[in-house]
Formats: C-alpha cells, structure tokens, sequence
C-alpha cells in the first residue's frame, strides 16, 4: 500500500500540476470515496476556488483552497494514484507504484475528479475503491511526520512503553508515514531485531533508528517508492541478507508480516 514516499510523490504531482487553477466542476458521487458527504456536497464546496498548496503528514494528503474555502483530504487507501491530465494530455502522475502486466484501466475506477476551467482534469485512480475524498480531514490523531521528527521528539516516543519496536514504527499516533515496507527496510539499515522492546533500547539506538528512518524515506522519495529499498526485494523465503549474506526470518510482529535478516537483527 502506498506509505509516506509514495504519498510525497503524489503531493508532488499536485503541487506541480494543479494548483492555481479554477476548478469548474468536481464529479464526487462515489458515496464510498467520498463518505460521509453526500454526491454533490464537495462538488458545491470547491467549484469555483482554485487550490492554492499541496500538504501531506505521513500518509495523509491535504489541499488548501483559494477564498478561506475549505480543505480537501485525499487518501490513497491501499492503491490509489493521482494523475493530473493537462488539456493537451501531458500527464503529471505520483502515489501507489503502477504494476505492470495488470488489467486495462477502467473509467470507473477514477474515485473522485476535479476538472479546471482551461481544460486540465485531477483524478484520483483506484481500483479497488479504499481510497478517500474528505472535506477538512482530522489530523488530531496523526503523530510527527516520520520524515521530519527531530531526534530528541523521536527519542521520547519511540522509547515509550514495552511494544515491539517495529509495533511502535507503525504506530501512526507515534510517527505519521511508516507502513509496513518502510518499517522493514529502516530496521534492517540500523541493524535493530524488529521484535525488540522499545524500553531497551538506548540513546545510542535510537539515534542510529532516527537516522535509518530518515535515509530510508528520503532515499524512496528520490527513487519512486519503498519498494526501491535494497532489502525489500528479499522479504520472501530462500532469499538472503542483501549485506552479509545471511538467511532472512521471518515473523509476525505488530500484526504485519516481518523480515529480517537472521545474524545482524538479533
């Protein structure tokens, strides 16, 4: 599912592509997607604004609009991707990784769509419709942007309680972005056993945990997702640590499927 990398680039795309443009009509009848307004309630909120600047903390992506007119919240769900098609079909595109060889794309798995006056269309791409369109999203319950805590914030809520320390990387009240692959990859660089309490780790670790997490994140940023992050590609049986060569486990902490490698991670 798209994590904070990926939802940067579709923030990007946005920023890049649609802002300073009047928005002529918004199509949100997909009650679902766009729960709980009902279809034409964020279409008579936006029509006529422009947006005016791109956010995102974590996961969670947020356009502001121009006349002190409301924000609107896009999620990606577990797949989402945004395209911004300008009139001459130039494409400015960011979020959940396509993969190839999959079915053609159908019209009605664009969720949500906003079309601008001089003929350039926003849409938000999902086909298996988890993703969300949400007036004035609630940002109360998102911890610190995993990307940009600083130390001494991230030493305090990593290392409070006696949860797993890869539970606490997912814990989006903790750290706002870190998904299951992020979480995986920024172990395995600071060499930490995901399975370890948070009360015993010191100073030391947790400063080597900051600094994995940021170069984790900025380096899928740069390069397109976390999916581009070197152990990943080993995260299935038979494969081999990517550093030393050794056997790569596998458990369940936090609830999510977790690798790491068998002789640095313990």
């Amino acid at each position: 599912m798209p994590e904070l990398p990926e939802v940067e680039t579709a923030r990007t795309a946005i920023e890049r592509a649609a802002l300073g443009r009047t928005i002529a009509d918004v199509d949100d009848r997909d009650s679902y997607v766009c729960r709980p307004h009902a279809p034409g309630e964020i279409r008579d909120a936006l029509v006529g604004r422009e947006l005016t600047s791109a956010h995102r903390r974590g996961k969670t992506m947020w356009v502001s609009t121009s006349g002190s007119g409301p924000s609107l919240g896009l999620h990606l769900g577990m797949a989402g991707r945004i395209f911004v098609t300008e009139a001459d079909g130039t494409v400015v595109e960011g979020g959940d990784p396509i993969r190839r060889g999959g079915a053609e794309p159908k019209a009605e798995w664009d969720r949500f769509t906003i079309a601008f006056e001089d003929g350039a269309v926003l849409r938000l791409f999902d086909k298996r419709r988890l993703s969300r369109a949400v007036l004035d999203p609630d940002l109360d319950r998102l911890g610190p942007d995993a990307g940009e805590v600083g130390l001494a914030e991230f030493r305090e809520r990593m290392s409070r309680g006696t949860a797993p320390v890869k539970a606490r990387l997912l814990d989006q009240s903790v750290l706002a972005g870190v998904g299951n692959l992020l979480a995986d990859q920024t172990l395995w660089q600071a060499r930490i056993d995901p399975r370890r309490r948070v009360d015993t780790l010191d100073p030391d670790d947790l400063t080597a945990l900051h600094r994995s997490l940021r170069s984790a994140t900025r380096s899928a940023i740069a390069k397109g997702g976390v999916h581009t992050g070197e152990v990943i590609a080993h995260r299935r049986r038979g494969e081999h640590c990517p550093r030393c060569g050794a056997e790569m486990a596998r458990g369940t902490v936090g609830g999510r499927t977790t690798w790491w490698c068998s002789v640095e991670q313990v």
